[in-house]
């Protein structure tokens, strides 16, 4: 399978800090993948890292076979990254329909596909963002993205904050994406049986560098291995 991302020895940060240390994992074209890991090792970063909004000390970025280590965000927006940051970001002063369309770029996303995803987003389109619940925050932080076209599509934490029965819907509409829409995704998440039951890889990060890679399914099956790694204190 081809490779869509690689990540090769990134040493990457914020000023003189560094976060991740020698980083290195790849994505292949159709596959989704999970970063997880205990509070502070840099997983957010990562993404952060993947959209130009680091110093890149050493090591290289490619996608889709090209380096892009050094490309600006707005150029790798271009080339189809798709971010949906941890705080949402909605424009609160903009209704849906424009927070969506104001982004918008050409291809099989459009305003019509996004409400057919999100059909609460049709429902509420004349709503300002900040008259938003949550959930429906997230959706339009999720839309948005889509309204760009992305290749790959980048969720930071997008479970945080919201009641289980959102969580549970989002969690299908995040899965949906890359089984059956061909969508692939990176997910960082702190709930990791979730994050695992929507990927098909997973990763865990300490210190900045990757300690385990492998399959979700096997990682989400072996409790011990979890608990291991991340403290999860699942039963066996």
């Amino acid at each position: 399978m081809a490779e869509l991302l690689v990540l090769d020895r990134i040493v990457a940060g914020y000023g003189n800090a560094v976060v991740l240390d020698r980083l290195g994992f790849s994505l292949a074209q159709g596959q989704s993948l999970a970063i997880l890991g205990r509070n502070g090792v840099g997983k957010t970063t990562v993404l952060e890292t993947l959209m130009g909004n680091t110093r890149v000390m050493s090591g290289a970025i490619r996608w889709r076979g090209q380096d892009i280590t050094r490309w600006p965000a707005h150029r790798r927006v271009r080339a189809g990254l798709g971010w949906v940051p941890q705080e949402r970001e909605v424009f609160p002063s903009l209704t849906v329909e424009e927070n969506l369309s104001v982004v918008a770029r050409p291809g099989p996303w459009t305003l019509d596909r996004v409400y057919g995803f999100f059909p609460r987003l049709r429902e509420r389109r004349a709503n300002y963002g900040n008259q938003l619940s949550g959930g429906e925050q997230q959706m339009l932080a999720i839309g948005r993205a889509l309204m760009t076209n992305p290749v790959l599509l980048l969720l930071d934490e997008p479970m945080e904050g919201l009641a289980p029965i959102v969580v549970e819907e989002l969690a299908r509409s995040i899965r949906r994406l890359c089984e059956s829409e061909g969508l692939p995704s990176i997910v960082v998440e702190q709930h990791p049986v979730l994050a695992l039951e929507m990927t098909h890889q997973a990763i865990v990060l300490e210190r900045g560098t990757v300690v385990h890679a492998g399959p979700s399914a096997a990682l989400a099956a072996d409790a011990a291995l979890l608990d291991r790694l991340l403290g999860v204190g699942m039963p066996s």
